[in-house]
């Protein structure tokens, strides 16, 4: 096994709130597997739960857009943050997610056939971006959103400009409330999703593996209680539930009182409103989410872009 890092380490710190020899153990004890490290402080009841958003490697930038009824939200990656800054490439993620949003997509492939302009299609006009910035750049996940009556809302957080940036949140509200006071409740909601970040509109749309995997850090901590059989399984699933409940979007507690449900924040907003608001669908994407790029595969990278 090679050397656990004091980067690593760090790392783990930044991710567990453990502390620096509790991370530095866990590390060697996974063979410096992240992840499995988290779990394992997790287990020892050494770190709480870690959100995958704040392991973040990509550089570039999330873009949304809306037209009333129907929203787009496009994540655009670069090599650099550089890139992310230069007013061609933030052009092209400002006219991606339009075109993105005219055709309701959900699916990245859609996008690059789609024009794009001046006889070129998306896919075209991000070959010669590529070309003249010099970096690779690639149009990693769109996601549409849109209901019968209402608004679908947008919000970015960290913005590089106007409609981009480091978060972007859409929140689908499904309605006969006036424009008003949905795209002010769907602005509070955004904030929310951006903030706490959910994994499910509600506890039924958890990833099931997420959950086995809950269970199994609590099932381990549990067992060292020394209760018996029937109590650690009545400890796993009361630990399981918590889980579902503080990551899904209606049942997390809102951000701005911390006590209300989401659920009882928009009910209240549709008692007051006259008229029944529902909290359709949502969608947060945050830069680089779930990508991990070794250094040595940037370095590699660089390398081949200067020619060496």
């Amino acid at each position: 096994m090679s050397a656990i890092t004091a980067a690593a380490v760090k790392e783990l710190r930044e991710l567990s709130g453990a502390g620096m020899m509790d991370a530095k153990k866990a590390l060697e004890e996974t063979g410096g597997n992240m992840e499995a490290a988290v779990d394992l402080l997790r287990a020892k009841g050494l770190a709480t739960a870690a959100k995958k958003s704040s392991r973040t490697a990509a550089e570039g930038l999330v873009g949304v857009a809306v037209d009333g009824t129907k929203g787009t939200a496009v994540e655009v990656n670069s090599q650099t943050d550089f890139v992310a800054k230069n007013e061609q490439f933030q052009d092209f993620v400002s006219t991606v997610t339009n075109v993105a949003l005219g055709l309701g997509a959900n699916d990245a492939d859609a996008v690059l056939a789609a024009p794009y302009g001046n006889g070129e299609s998306v896919g075209e006009k991000l070959t010669n971006n590529i070309a003249t910035i010099g970096e690779n750049q690639v149009i990693r996940r769109v996601k549409s959103l849109s209901v019968n009556h209402g608004r679908v809302v947008s919000y970015v957080h960290n913005a590089a400009a106007p409609g981009m940036g480091g978060i972007g949140v859409l929140v689908a509200l499904e309605s006969e409330a006036d424009a008003a006071t949905l795209d002010g409740l769907g602005k509070q909601l955004a904030m929310h999703i951006a903030a706490a970040f959910p994994l499910a509109l509600d506890e039924s749309g958890l990833d099931a593996d997420t959950l086995e995997r809950e269970r199994g850090i609590a099932r381990e901590k549990a067992s060292e209680s020394g209760k018996p059989a029937d109590i650690v399984e009545k400890m796993v699933e009361g630990a399981v539930k918590k889980f579902a409940k503080e990551n899904a979007l209606l049942s997390q507690l809102f951000v701005m009182d911390g006590k209300t449900a989401i659920a009882d924040v928009v009910a209240a907003a549709g008692k007051e409103a006259g008229k029944p608001i529902v909290l359709k669908d949502y969608v947060r994407f945050q830069l680089g989410e779930g990508i991990e790029k070794e250094v040595s595969d940037f370095a590699a990278e660089v390398a081949a872009a200067v020619g060496a």
